[in-house]
């Protein structure tokens, strides 16, 4: 006991004269620190000199401590001491290893596709009027070729493992699919994948059932699954006969998509496009509702045709392009193991998902010399994979990060002005278990930021408190969350209006509107929308606007394609879904160039918009005398209707009725207008009966009395050759762009591109030459054996954190123009192009 008692007193001895020399080296680093600065004064004002001496002294003091983990930065002349982060904190396997539900099979086959991009443009499927609608025969006159465990063992998430359930795997064939050779065989339990049932109906048609959300019985949407045992040349019908939503992309000419493995090997073709015969209706098959087993939903119906390239293949379909856990753990791997990107990309683990698996947070900006510089920048958020179905969100989301993490000029100027704040896939259990729009709480995280429940839905709760930190430090100029949308053609932004006298008028219309002028071919202006409508208040949209944030989006791409310019009826490649990235980060430096030419210009082409709009609606010119709401002119931004999946998780739902009890009863829902003529009605009885409208006509008077160009602005304004890439800032006295020529039509005709000149798309095979430095093969190596980590996660620890105090929201304001500093620029030429993704 004694040489216990020595051996500590020796320790904390040791421990306090190491702390003793710690401090006087420090002291004399100082001491030293101010002799050299006043003799520097003395003798020269050179910045560089500065620079050199004061990393000089930081060296010196590292090699006296014997460590690397001290960092040295400078508030204005004084020092400040901080500790570098472990390099290891966020660990990536060689082998991702995703957490599932305890009750989910899993294969262990490791699924890869390798990314391609068709030569042309795949056009839309035109229909001919003699589409086949097929009447559902189900189990009773069917074959089950393909059944599978729908996972309800337990009614809520309860734990997670790697690999899934425990047992051995389950065939889900009821018989030897080899002894027929005119059958097919399915499967869909991995990564993403989503079939539920498959019955042969015919020698080469089949009757599919997908499966709803994990815990729900709702969203019936997406579809991935693998086929094999086929024979070329013959015709296969599919037929998925629960899908929910009654209008679909399909209806418009969108096709399926369908990835050969030995056209990938033999030809390197990737997922292409397929599908004759197409049609989407309405069947006769009812589905109970979730929650009132007296209602019913209607079904529909997807029917296609196609031929298999190759016999005894193995194919894989679709609803869109797959990206999975696996795939953004891999490409964040490569990005850590790139010391040079890594000097200026951190990734870290945001939070953990209800199952356990990482919410990955990059933070994107160059270093910084004193923490006053870091003061000065402006933040960006951009989000994306909210809604696991939506894949084309992760690949917008990822020639996002190849552009801003590449080493162009432009790229370094983004890093150079502001700090960005970046969440790939908010919701990897639902990527994981191939959900459409839920997490593993059976609920649509987009309807969740404002939750107190920490616990039940973590990954926006975190999101949303790294925001209002962030807040409390720097500006947040705009926020952006990566969405698909399976409705519409196109891509396009929902934002807020700014409502107010104190609020720029129309100024939250300006940024999509840059945007549709930079991908005029792929961005519609004329599908945003920018209403806030009480059922959306808790989407990330409105959440960070009510924040504070003016600039706040959801960038919606379709699943489908394009309906404008030389794009027009053809299909969305994940090479467009890549450069919408680019575009939106080409988009942020107009917004915020110091030259505010083409911001005037926009409000000034919006108010035209604007008139245009209200003269063709409602039949009349804005007076003086006419009070007209932006937003009534403005359709829903409603997309999928999540309504039956609000309220509380289903884990908490399932407690004692007593328990239930103490939660706030929630009020009935008003009956929402469903037809646009209905809408149109009570807007014209309204205007009849001289009742205002709260937004006001002073956005319009707001822009032409203080954004119209005096004469000597447009003696500044050159006209460019039509095709011409802009130029960058540039730092010679005064900073401007290439401007804008002004408008010679009258504000009636006005059309999208009259302000906005010369600006064309930047053309596609500029993507070709793209520096990929981030990026390998996506082949794993190691051991595919799964282990047998766990998670758990039992119902009594997903406790109501309503309990605990809410955090206290920042208040902080958006400037209307948010400038660059000048001391932040440099001298950019041509732009470079951005990265590409060779092919894998």
């Amino acid at each position: 006991m004694h040489t216990e008692d020595s051996n500590i007193s020796s320790s904390h001895q040791a421990e306090k004269t190491a702390e003793d020399m710690a401090v006087s080296v420090i002291r004399s680093w100082w001491s030293t620190y101010q002799l050299d600065k006043s003799r520097i004064n003395d003798n020269t004002e050179e910045d560089k000199d500065e620079l050199a001496r004061r990393r000089q002294l930081s060296i010196d003091l590292s090699q006296t401590l014997r460590t690397r983990q001290l960092l040295i930065n400078f508030d204005g002349d004084r020092p400040t001491l901080s500790l570098r982060a472990p390099l290891d904190l966020v660990n990536f396997p060689p082998v991702s290893r995703p957490l599932w539900p305890i009750e989910c099979e899993v294969i262990s086959d490791i699924i890869q596709h390798i990314e391609w991009d068709p030569p042309v443009p795949e056009p839309f499927y035109q229909p001919t009027g003699q589409e086949k609608t097929s009447m559902s025969v189900g189990d009773e006159r069917g074959k089950v070729v393909y059944c599978i465990d729908p996972a309800t063992k337990h009614p809520y998430f309860t734990c997670s493992r790697v690999g899934g359930s425990r047992g051995p795997i389950k065939s889900a064939t009821p018989f030897d699919v080899k002894q027929t050779d005119l059958t097919l065989e399915f499967e869909s339990r991995f990564e993403s994948g989503n079939l539920l049932k498959a019955v042969q109906v015919g020698v080469y048609e089949y009757e599919l059932t997908l499966r709803t959300d994990m815990y729900t019985e709702k969203h019936t949407q997406w579809f991935y699954f693998r086929v094999r045992n086929m024979k070329a040349g013959a015709t296969y019908r599919f037929t998925i006969i629960n899908l929910m939503k009654s209008s679909s992309l399909y209806s418009q000419g969108m096709r399926p998509l369908l990835y050969s493995e030995r056209a990938a090997k033999e030809n390197g073709v990737g997922w292409q496009r397929t599908g004759s015969n197409i049609r989407y209706y309405r069947n006769s098959s009812q589905n109970p509702k979730e929650n009132n087993n007296s209602d019913v939903a209607t079904l529909y119906s997807l029917t296609w045709t196609l031929q298999f390239p190759y016999d005894s293949d193995i194919c894989y379909l679709a609803h869109c392009y797959p990206y999975t856990y696996s795939h953004l753990q891999h490409y964040l791997r490569c990005i850590s193991s790139n010391p040079a990107v890594a000097s200026y990309c951190k990734v870290r683990v945001l939070c953990h998902s209800l199952a356990g698996n990482a919410v990955y947070v990059m933070t994107i900006t160059s270093r910084v010399v004193c923490r006053l510089e870091g003061r000065t920048k402006k933040a960006v958020v951009v989000t994306a994979r909210v809604h696991p179905g939506e894949t084309n969100s992760s690949w917008m989301m990822e020639g996002f990060l190849d552009f801003l993490l590449g080493d162009s000029d432009d790229a370094r100027l983004l890093r150079d002005t502001f700090i960005f704040k970046v969440v790939p896939m908010l919701n990897p259990d639902g990527v994981v278990v191939g959900n459409y729009r839920c997490s593993l709480a059976g609920r649509d995280l987009n309807r969740n930021y404002k939750t107190l429940l920490r616990d039940s839905f973590p990954c926006v709760w975190h999101t949303q408190n790294m925001v209002e930190r962030l807040m409390a430090e720097v500006d947040v100029v705009l926020y952006c969350d990566f969405h698909g949308h399976s409705r519409k053609n196109n891509v396009f932004m929902y934002g807020c209006n700014n409502r107010g006298d104190a609020s720029p008028k129309l100024q939250e219309r300006v940024f999509p509107l840059m945007m549709s002028k930079n991908a005029s071919n792929k961005f519609s202006f004329k599908s945003c929308r920018f209403r806030v409508q009480k059922s959306k208040e808790g989407t990330g949209r409105i959440a960070m606007w009510r924040l504070g944030i003016k600039n706040s989006y959801t960038m919606e791409a379709t699943f489908g394609g394009s309906t404008l310019g030389d794009r027009k009826g053809t299909h969305f490649t994940t090479r467009d879904l890549k450069s919408l990235g680019f575009y939106l980060c080409d988009t942020l430096l107009d917004y915020c160039d110091p030259d505010p030419t083409k911001t005037k210009y926009c409000l000034t082409e919006l108010a035209a918009l604007l008139r245009k709009e209200v003269k063709e609606r409602l039949g009349k010119d804005l007076g003086t005398d006419c009070n007209i709401s932006v937003s009534e002119l403005e359709t829903s931004t409603s997309g999928s209707n999540s309504s039956d999946t609000d309220g509380l998780p289903v884990h908490l739902l399932r407690q004692p009725q007593t328990a239930l009890q103490q939660q706030t009863t929630v009020k009935k829902k008003k009956k929402r207008l469903r037809s646009r003529k209905e809408r149109n009605r009570l807007q014209s009885d309204r205007v009849k009966n001289n009742v205002q409208p709260k937004v006001l006509l002073s956005s319009i008077k707001y822009c032409e009395s203080n954004l119209t160009p005096d004469s000597a602005e447009k003696e500044r304004i050159q006209e460019r050759p039509v095709g011409r890439h802009r130029q960058k800032w540039q730092v010679n006295g005064l900073i401007r762009k290439d401007a804008i020529p002004p408008s010679t039509t009258d504000s009636s005709d006005v059309s999208q591109t009259t302000l906005w000149q010369g600006c064309k798309p930047v053309r596609d095979i500029c993507l070709e030459n793209l520096h990929h430095g981030t990026k390998a093969s996506l082949h794993h190596t190691g051991d595919p054996e799964m282990n047998t980590r766990q998670w758990r996660c039992p119902s009594q620890l997903l406790h109501l954190s309503a309990l605990l105090p809410p955090v206290p929201k920042s208040t902080h304001s958006s400037h209307q123009q948010h400038c660059i500093p000048k001391q932040s620029l440099k001298l950019y030429k041509e732009r470079a192009s951005f990265l590409t993704a060779s092919h894998r």
